[in-house]
């Protein structure tokens, strides 16, 4: 008499790898993401190894698909798919199910490899993550192709001078960047700016640099962090889930390391040297062309960057760019973001 365990892991087994491989054609096809996909074919091959336990004739041989009652109960929903993001949520609820049922089960017959099923479980909460995220920040910052970095200025005068400018000149995105200003200060400076850029629909997004405290109390779009300043994990407990968080990186490493945190978005660089920010390494351009071979997040080329070594850039594939000190020193701040918005695509 078989154990009736192995039927229950032998169409865990099949399910979960099956729905596994639907979320990696996710994304690779939809999303042509290197890095995720990657990461997806690698859980399915580390699933067929810790499989491999369960002997497989035993679990042919338990199999009884034709007597299985199962198969003839359905529900409406299962027909149901809107679209590429429905299927492959369906395929991801598919195998967390089926993962947590070889984990439960296997403790019967291989309890030896259960802790491995759960491993494999808490590694696709992650990945779910950074799917959904990659696919809705790219949604929310379609449009997105320019961040201007700006400080507080001399005064609240003119800060808001410079402020209109930039978005009379259309900047999509500005981020407050400014290490010099108390905290007090920097907050006036953030709810002056949440003041001046009422939220709107096409209106520009309003980011604070390293500090989540500051972009939380004065009801900025979100946070911009580097790679010595507060983690993902810690943003985003102050910030909350809908709030925008982005990361400066420095390497395809640090870049995989971000997309994994949750960030909504990377800074790629520094490409060129830069007037207002010292580096001690440039990744350059070849960096660039790293990010976009691959990660679909998106990504915003940083330092040093101009109208005239902005066609380098594009170039690479990077399409977003951030930009401080050519804004800074310029005469005529609205007409040098008009200038780079014309250069950038649509």
């Amino acid at each position: 008499m078989h154990d009736p365990s192995l039927r229950i892991l032998d169409a865990s087994t099949n399910r979960a790898t099956e729905g596994l491989r639907v979320v990696e054609d996710f994304a690779r096809f939809v999303l042509d993401d290197v890095h995720l996909t990657r990461r997806i074919k690698n859980l399915r091959h580390d699933l067929a190894t810790a499989c491999s336990a369960l002997p497989l004739l035993d679990r042919h041989a338990a199999r009884e698909t034709q007597g299985d009652v199962g198969t003839s109960i359905t529900t409406e929903t299962e027909a149901q798919r809107n679209n590429t993001w429905d299927v492959c949520t369906a395929s991801l609820e598919r195998t967390k199910q089926s993962l947590r049922s070889l984990e439960e089960y296997s403790k019967v017959t291989s309890p030896e490899i259960s802790s491995r099923f759960e491993s494999l479980r808490y590694q696709l909460y992650t990945l779910e993550r950074c799917l959904g995220i990659t696919l809705t920040s790219a949604a929310r910052l379609e449009n997105v192709k320019l961040c201007v970095l700006i400080e507080g200025q001399s005064n609240a005068e003119q800060f808001a001078s410079l402020v209109t400018q930039l978005v009379e000149a259309g900047v999509p995105m500005i981020q407050l960047r400014d290490k010099t200003l108390a905290d007090c200060e920097l907050l006036q400076r953030a709810r002056q700016l949440r003041e001046m850029v009422p939220r709107q629909d096409g209106g520009a997004l309003l980011m604070v640099n390293d500090r989540p405290d500051i972009a939380a109390l004065a009801d900025a779009d979100g946070v911009h962090l580097g790679q010595n300043e507060m983690n993902v994990k810690d943003a985003r407990t102050i910030l909350g889930p809908r709030k925008l968080i982005g990361v400066s990186t420095h390497s395809l490493e640090q870049a995989h390391a971000a997309v994994l945190d949750g960030a909504n978005y990377l800074g790629a660089g520094p490409t060129f040297p830069s007037a207002t920010k010292t580096f001690d390494d440039f990744p350059s351009l070849d960096f660039l062309t790293q990010i976009t071979q691959e990660i679909r997040l998106p990504t915003f080329a940083i330092g040093g960057i101009t109208a005239n070594n902005l066609p380098q850039v594009l170039a690479t594939g990077v399409t977003r760019v951030a930009v401080s000190g050519v804004v800074a020193s310029s005469d005529d701040p609205g007409s040098t973001v008009q200038e780079l918005l014309e250069l950038l695509p649509s």
